[in-house]
């Protein structure tokens, strides 16, 4: 379980590419390293991936063809960076809401909007996952957990504060990016069930 609090961004530093399967290797600041074992899970850009391989702060992981297909993490290149959070333990702080790491989709970045104190970004949405979004609904945006703002036909925005944009790959976000998209699981199961329990009744 992760908490969609992103701890900061870190470097890939090699991609091993084979048929339908790839391995990745970002560079972990020293500070979460503390405790990582092989097997453990950490969130990149929201994907929950396993450690496969430690190497002082070199750690590796592998990524299956749904992983590639689902999300952008098969559009990575090295150098680029991707959004990290190691799972949440119990007795955490849960400062943001309860995420899988679970990918539904990807969204489009369609418009980017920045003044001096604040910075508004728009997704484009794919058609079948715009039932779940809500004005004040939270959303996982490439593992970052937000707030919706407004929604307009099979867009929304999400409104950001600097610490955000300072902490996450949304600060270099731009127009036609592809953004890791997860769905409030709550939220989810109520729209699925109502929607069910409709189909019944017609």
């Amino acid at each position: 379980m992760f908490t969609g609090i992103v701890q900061g961004t870190a470097p890939i530093v090699e991609i091993s590419k084979k048929e339908r399967f790839q391995t990745h290797t970002i560079r972990l600041d020293k500070s979460w390293l503390s405790g990582l074992e092989i097997g453990a899970s950490i969130a990149h850009n929201g994907c929950c991936l396993t450690v496969t391989q430690i190497d002082g702060d070199l750690v590796s992981f592998d990524l299956m063809q749904e992983t590639l297909k689902v999300t952008n993490l098969g559009l990575l290149n090295d150098g680029d960076r991707v959004n990290i959070e190691r799972a949440a333990k119990f007795g955490d702080e849960i400062g943001g809401h309860s995420m899988s790491g679970h990918i539904m989709c990807m969204a489009t970045v369609s418009e980017v909007i920045k003044t001096p104190n604040n910075c508004q970004i728009w997704f484009s949405l794919p058609a079948a996952q715009t039932k779940y979004v809500f004005t004040k609904g939270y959303i996982g945006i490439d593992g970052i957990s937000l707030t919706i703002g407004d929604v307009v036909d099979n867009t929304f925005n999400v409104n950001l504060i600097p610490e955000t944009l300072a902490r996450t790959n949304l600060a270099w976000r731009g127009v036609g990016d592809m953004i890791n998209i997860e769905i409030d699981p709550q939220t989810q199961a109520v729209v699925d069930t109502v929607e069910r329990v409709l189909a019944n009744k017609a």
